[in-house]
Parts: structure tokens; sequence; C-alpha cells
């Protein structure tokens, strides 16, 4: 069964999850940001992620390390559920509406991170959520989990929607990539994806 548990303790922010990739519905988020929690919980029920996490943090500071550590412990916790990456599809891509806004994320778990981000909001926040933090958040869950990430908002009016959007195509690119294909070996010329 593919599935890792992960935790990290720093002086800024305590955080602990569980991921089982090949999820049946068993979601438990809690971050103390309201929208960041909405966000997580799409993703994992749009990806078919089963996550258990709980995240505390500096939040008389702002939500900066909390959304941050949570994409580091999030993306090292997915490393380790896909452990060689062996049998999986390995890419995957999801143009995702909603509403007005349209978002569009392409992936490869290559275990060779990057990240490229296009998303403009007209908000600085959405409840407590920084908007800002959402390239922190994908940058850390990217370089953690060793995904190449691209992702972008084609357009949209309401803030909410095209974040919204940019984390329900990432959880159906990466629904798609960690697939299994079938096959035994990872598909790489190489014969390994690191």
């Amino acid at each position: 069964m593919r599935k890792a548990d992960f935790s990290r303790r720093t002086r800024e922010t305590e955080i602990a999850v569980s991921v089982k990739l090949d999820g049946t519905g068993n979601i438990n988020i809690d971050t103390e940001i309201g929208f960041f929690d909405h966000m997580l919980i799409s993703f994992a029920t749009h990806g078919g992620f089963d996550i258990d996490l709980k995240a505390a943090g500096d939040l008389e500071v702002d939500c900066h390390h909390t959304v941050e550590d949570v994409g580091i412990v999030l993306g090292k916790a997915f490393a380790l559920a896909l452990e060689d990456k062996s049998g999986i599809r390995r890419f995957g891509s999801a143009y995702i509406p909603m509403d007005e806004a349209l978002a569009f994320t392409s992936l490869d778990v290559s275990g060779r991170p990057y990240l490229i981000y296009e998303g403009k909001f007209k908000n600085e926040r959405i409840g407590e959520y920084e908007t800002c933090l959402t390239e922190e958040f994908l940058r850390a869950f990217a370089f953690n989990a060793g995904i190449t990430l691209h992702t972008k908002v084609l357009y949209g009016e309401n803030d909410h929607h095209k974040c919204e959007a940019l984390f329900k195509s990432l959880a159906y690119a990466l629904k798609i990539a960690v697939e299994k294909s079938g096959q035994q070996d990872v598909i790489s010329t190489k014969g390994s994806l690191d």
C-alpha cells in the first residue's frame, strides 16, 4: 500500500501528516488557517488521496511559516509514499475551471524538482490566507516531493475561484501521474527517477 507518515518540528511550526495515495475518502486537515484547509481538502478530495494533517504554527506572526512548512511536510510524505516511483505514469496534466476562472497544471514526478508558477490575485488575502503564499506552498511541495511542476491561473476574476481551480488542477494532474501504469519499472531511459 502506497502510504507514508512524516512530521517536522521547528521553533515556528509543528506539523504531522499521514498520506495514502490510493485513498478511500479519509481526509482530516487542520492548519488553523480556514481557507488553506479548504484548499488542502479540495486537493485531497479531487486527487483521491487520504490525508490526515495537523499543523500548529506561529500565526501571531503571519501564515507564511505554516503554509510553507505544510508544503515541505506534505511533499516529503508524497515522496516517501512513491518510494522509487516504479510503475507510475509519471506525467500528468489538467485544465480545471471554476466558474469564470481557469487553471492549468502539468507535472512530472521526475525526482528533479522545479517550479514554474504564474498566478495573479487581486486581493492580498482570502480570509486569513495570504494569496502570495500560494506560490510558497507550491514551491515547498514540488521541491520536497521531487516534482517538476508547471502551474498557471489562465484567467479569472474571483480570487477564491482562481486559487481553488489551481489546487484542483494540481490534484488532478498528480492523480494521473501517480496512477499505476501496469509496468513494473520506472518510465525513464535512465532506468531511475532521481
